[in-house]
């Protein structure tokens, strides 16, 4: 019998003091209401209390929760641990913003127990940042990597964007290879999403600049892929590559094999025995409803065999793991060899699966079509 999954906490710090030009997170840039919200976190963590016991993975993102003072991040770890156990050996992480934090603040950090940092750096070149409408300067993100080293920490994390308007690939490897020199535990690579109703969106609208050509986002991907692997890194998933598994997010790998795990703050979504639910997206309406001794629930769905399923094939799809063809039979009830025996067999002749001990797993031209793949 399977030892059940520890479940991971999230919290959701919803303030940025600017809104990148690419991004449609939910954030607000009143940070004078930091205070009363911090009040409101702390009795939406004490209501889960008896429902979530210990959590093996807390994690910090936003938003920015580099804006947040350490005495009130203190504060707040405080409280995680006394009203839930928090195992010895879990990964706690923050989300970072390069212009936030000096090296001793870093320090003060890294003394509060969070182990892993995750540095929101998305490019090396100053015009880039300039386009996405980024605070900090390539200056800024360098001395943040420096910083964070020496403030002890061996888990870092940097996020970086491709596939920006003009960006070739030689100016999107001379970012990579600049990041590579403090040699990050984790890297997420993301390509440019351009979402309806962001200053990045609009100016896409009026056709003030174009999308890459699908041949040449694909060639972005592919040798993405290819360099990092080459350099060390294991390509987990899409987006996501690890020195080792062991610097794999053990927090975001709770989402991707329906793992618990409890989101707090708005917007933040949480799931636990086939159930789902989310807060509202809305700072004052989260507000009002906590200080109203009320839950900011804002919906809630319960899952079935084929719904499961369907998540866990959309989701294993985009891993280097894949997907465990037995435990997927006897927990879904569905035979992916036999029910689907045709398509698997033409898509391994296309080179975008493989099949082996047991496990059906996407290539890295999979991987590049991952969510195509899950439509089987």
């Amino acid at each position: 019998m399977e030892e059940a999954p520890v479940p991971g906490l999230y919290l959701h710090i919803p303030f940025c003091r600017s809104r990148c030009a690419y991004c449609d997170f939910y954030s607000v840039t009143d940070t004078g209401l930091i205070p009363r919200y911090l009040d409101a976190l702390l009795k939406e963590l004490e209501a889960y209390r008896d429902e979530f016991t210990s959590f093996d993975t807390v994690y910090l993102g936003g938003g920015t929760p580099s804006l947040l003072s350490i005495a009130q991040i203190g504060a707040l770890m405080d409280t995680i641990r006394q009203v839930f156990t928090i195992v010895p050996d879990a990964e706690t992480t923050i989300e970072v913003n390069p212009a936030d934090w000096d090296r001793e603040a870093l320090g003060e950090v890294h003394g509060l127990g969070i182990n892993r940092l995750s540095i929101g750096i998305q490019s090396l070149d100053d015009q880039e940042l300039l386009l996405l409408g980024r605070r900090h300067d390539r200056k800024q993100a360098l001395r943040t990597l420096e910083d964070a080293l020496h403030a002890g920490f061996t888990n870092i994390g940097i996020d970086l964007i491709y596939g920006l308007p003009g960006q070739t690939l030689q100016g999107w490897f001379a970012s990579l290879r600049q990041a590579l020199t403090f040699s990050p535990a984790h890297l997420s690579c993301y390509e440019l999403e351009i979402k309806d109703g962001t200053p990045l969106g609009r100016r896409y609208k009026k056709g003030e600049f174009s999308r890459p050509p699908e041949e040449t986002q694909r060639d972005f991907f592919m040798r993405t892929s290819e360099f990092l692997e080459e350099s060390g890194y294991i390509h987990y998933e899409v987006s996501n590559f690890a020195m080792d598994m062991d610097h794999a997010s053990r927090h975001n790998q709770k989402y991707w094999d329906h793992t618990p795990y409890l989101g707090v703050g708005p917007s933040a979504h949480s799931f636990r025995d086939r159930r789902r639910w989310w807060n509202h997206g809305a700072l004052d309406r989260y507000l009002l409803d906590l200080e109203g001794d009320r839950l900011p629930i804002d919906d809630a769905e319960t899952l079935d065999d084929e719904q499961l399923g369907m998540e866990a094939l959309f989701l294993g799809l985009r891993t280097k793991q894949g997907i465990d063809l037995e435990r997927y039979r006897r927990q879904y009830g569905f035979d992916l060899m036999e029910d689907k025996a045709l398509l698997l067999k033409e898509l391994c002749a296309s080179g975008l699966i493989e099949i082996f001990d047991g496990r059906l797993r996407p290539t890295r031209a999979g991987m590049a079509v991952a969510d195509s793949l899950a439509m089987l």
